[in-house]
């Protein structure tokens, strides 16, 4: 069976500074017609950033939308004009925990909600930290910390992690680190 939708029109009904909401009409596999609402998002870039000692880089900032202080990776939303994703990814890095790194490698992209956004969240891990000045956003409160990778994924397991990009950063490295990938 086919599975593809068809757009067969669009009509925007909010456009923001970050997000763009739209209705479309659609015709789905089997010649009946539907509507999707949509919300556009640039896009996002998140870091699991792994010092010497075995401790993954966290950021603790408050989400307004859950009303909560979350842990996660050092993330946030693509920058126009950044073509490559990585550029965004050591960018929130250096502003959220002062941390270059020697190497950056793939974790993946990840579809965040696909059933209403177009959101990709690019994942990078990263290894061989040198450490300067944090200098978040202007609008940006957030405390740093260091977590060693082992608590982080049993942090994951137990649910104080609820945060799905900062999930799969940190069960996706600690593959890789058992299975010597990196």
């Amino acid at each position: 069976m086919d599975l593809f939708e068809k757009q067969l029109s669009s009509e925007y009904f909010y456009r923001g500074r970050i997000i763009n909401m739209r209705r479309d009409k659609i015709l789905l596999p089997d010649g009946n017609e539907a509507f999707r609402e949509v919300v556009e998002h640039p896009g996002g870039v998140c870091v699991a950033a792994l010092t010497d000692e075995g401790e993954i880089l966290m950021v603790r900032q408050f989400r307004y939308p859950y009303g909560e202080v979350v842990l996660e990776v050092p993330a946030g939303k693509r920058e126009t004009g950044e073509s490559d994703p990585l550029i965004g990814a050591k960018r929130e890095l250096l502003e959220e925990t002062g941390a270059t790194a020697e190497r950056y490698f793939d974790l993946g992209r990840l579809y965040p909600t696909p059933g209403y956004t177009d959101e990709v969240i690019y994942m990078y891990g990263a290894t061989g930290l040198t450490f300067g000045e944090a200098s978040p956003d202007e609008d940006e409160f957030l405390t740093a910390e260091r977590i060693p990778l082992e608590r982080a994924v049993e942090m994951v397991m137990e649910g104080s992690v609820p945060d799905a990009k900062t999930q799969a950063c940190i069960l996706k490295l600690h593959y890789m680190m058992t299975h010597n990938e990196i």
